[in-house]
């Protein structure tokens, strides 16, 4: 487990941020395109998006959520 400082967990809550938005808008946009390759571009898109959102989030969960929950004291 990594040393995550406070300036990186809020870069990263603002990476994975941008990337929500950015699917959002995709999956918004693609209903607009009737080109089919440009459609399966997008469509190419948006799984490479949904893919860097699940590990950005497996990332965030495995560093900082289990970091966090580590040094919180135990009930007995």
């Amino acid at each position: 487990m990594k040393h995550i400082s406070d300036v990186e967990v809020l870069a990263l809550a603002k990476l994975l941020e941008m990337e929500n938005n950015s699917l959002a808008l995709a999956k918004t946009s693609i209903m607009a395109i009737s080109d089919e390759q440009l459609k399966s571009l997008a469509q190419t898109g948006i799984q490479t998006t949904e893919n860097r959102i699940t590990g950005l989030e497996k990332f965030i969960s495995e560093n900082i959520l289990s970091s966090s929950t580590a040094n919180q004291p135990q009930m007995q």
